[in-house]
């Protein structure tokens, strides 16, 4: 993230929290950043410097009617100061501030395979207890894990997964080899 999503993204934060509006403008932030994920020709468009920076900010206007002013008005500077770009990080400046505020700590779970409604309930519970936050959990799979799962939580990696310790063990057998 860069300073200038950090600064953009924390603006809009802090614009949001003085109207009490920081759930919802988050929603919808998350859902124009997803559109443009989703529609990257669009993006594109918006970025063409042959196109008047007018006309680009009436397409936000059609595009994301019905969104939050600050919402659309945010993009719409985003574009006038070609920093559509920037998007993604200033989503990511505006959700840390918003999580440091909630008690909200992010963490990704990685598994071999999915993880059942049980084991993810007791995961996040022992993760709840331990931090003593409310606990936002992204899964993932990939079966080159083989078993046993990695956790990215606050910046650590917690790996305890088959593929790790057998890492482990080939990195002890050449350590004696040598």
């Amino acid at each position: 993230m860069t300073e200038l999503a950090k600064r953009y993204g924390g603006s809009l934060y802090e614009l949001a929290a003085e109207e009490s509006l920081t759930e919802p403008i988050l929603q919808e932030l998350t859902l124009a950043e997803s559109s443009f994920k989703q529609e990257p020709q669009y993006l594109r468009l918006l970025q063409t410097p042959s196109i008047p920076k007018k006309e680009r900010c009436g397409l936000l206007d059609k595009a994301f009617e019905g969104m939050h002013p600050y919402v659309v008005n945010f993009l719409k500077i985003l574009c006038e100061e070609d920093l559509l770009g920037e998007l993604s990080g200033c989503l990511e400046a505006y959700r840390e501030r918003y999580n440091a505020d909630h008690g909200i700590m992010e963490a990704t779970v990685t598994s071999a395979v999915p993880l059942s409604a049980e084991e993810r309930e007791k995961l996040l519970h022992k993760l709840q207890a331990k931090t003593g936050k409310l606990i936002r959990l992204t899964e993932k799979t990939d079966p080159s894990v083989l078993g046993g799962l990695r956790l990215d939580l606050a910046g650590e990696r917690l790996d305890g997964t088959v593929q790790r310790r057998l890492e482990l063990l080939r990195d002890d057998i050449a350590n004696v080899v040598l």
